[in-house]
């Protein structure tokens, strides 16, 4: 019989396609993963995975496997989390995923709001890339995971709960900075700094710029706080969400921020979740526990 301890080994080795780091994820020593892999094979009848010395390769007979492990995790985790739903929400532990221009700004509502009214939840916050939160939502690595949408999210269920605008931040020193409002088309592309591809934000930007990502000529960043380190270094300016105001560009006394004049709003965030997660009346509370939040600040 195949247990689910197996079954958890092989997802690790397939998502890292490296033994070492999968029993590190899984918390046991390499010898331990590969004798219970090794075990899962002989009682399957075929190889799930091709060692050699350098690298790890997942057979075609063991990719379809780990699919079918994969939805096997799913189900199991979703059993575990019908005690919450049976119970009170919000009482069991929740593992959220926040995008990078998301977190910074978000985190100091949420925890304190969170802290005052379901003081016992155990909370596991992981802060990635769109695509890569997806994927670990698809896989249930994640209860739920807040997204700037537009963003395609193809069989995962969307759950809006905030708008805003982007501001535009600049030096004091910038002759637009006078404006109260700048289209995006009035903007110099050619000092404009973004965050490196593959952020939404970015192709927010773009869009909304009608750039396309071959003319962003300035400067490009990891974070939001580089961006505006940057442009207090009067190096360029940038583009940031309203959310960020407070905490990025305010206590900064020679950058302005200006509200683009290009119809809005730019950005929506959102939960999302899988069709089928069983507790959804928690991210219901988590939805109306933070926008409460949001609207207090």
């Amino acid at each position: 019989m195949i247990s689910l301890k197996q079954i958890q080994y092989a997802l690790a080795v397939g998502r890292t396609l490296h033994f070492k780091r999968a029993a590190e994820i899984c918390s046991v020593s390499q010898s331990a993963l590969s004798t219970a892999l090794a075990e899962m094979e002989k009682q399957l009848g075929f190889k799930v995975f091709e060692r050699t010395n350098k690298k790890v390769i997942v057979t075609p007979v063991g990719q379809r496997m780990l699919e079918k492990a994969q939805q096997i995790k799913l189900a199991v985790d979703d059993l575990h989390k019908l005690a919450d739903t049976e119970g009170l929400p919000l009482r069991s532990g929740l593992a959220i995923g926040m995008i990078p221009t998301v977190g910074p700004s978000l985190l100091p509502v949420l925890v304190p709001a969170l802290r005052q009214h379901y003081p016992d939840l155990a909370v596991k916050v992981i802060e990635e890339q769109s695509h890569v939160l997806l994927d670990q939502l698809r896989s249930g690595d994640l209860d739920t995971a807040i997204l700037a949408l537009p963003y395609e999210h193809e069989g995962l269920l969307a759950f809006p709960f905030w708008s805003e605008n982007f501001l535009w931040v600049t030096h004091r020193d910038d002759p637009l900075a006078k404006h109260p409002k700048i289209k995006a088309s009035d903007l110099d592309k050619s000092s404009l700094m973004l965050l490196k591809e593959g952020h939404c934000l970015t192709d927010h930007i773009l869009n909304i710029c009608r750039m396309q990502e071959s003319e962003a000529q300035g400067l490009r960043a990891t974070s939001l706080l580089t961006l505006v380190q940057l442009v207090a270094g009067q190096l360029g300016s940038t583009l940031v969400p309203e959310m960020a105001e407070s905490t990025l560009v305010s206590p900064h006394e020679d950058l302005i921020s200006v509200p683009l004049a290009d119809p809005g709003p730019h950005r929506q965030l959102a939960f999302l979740v899988r069709p089928n997660y069983p507790n959804l009346k928690s991210i219901e509370l988590l939805i109306a526990l933070i926008t409460e939040a949001l609207n207090q600040r």
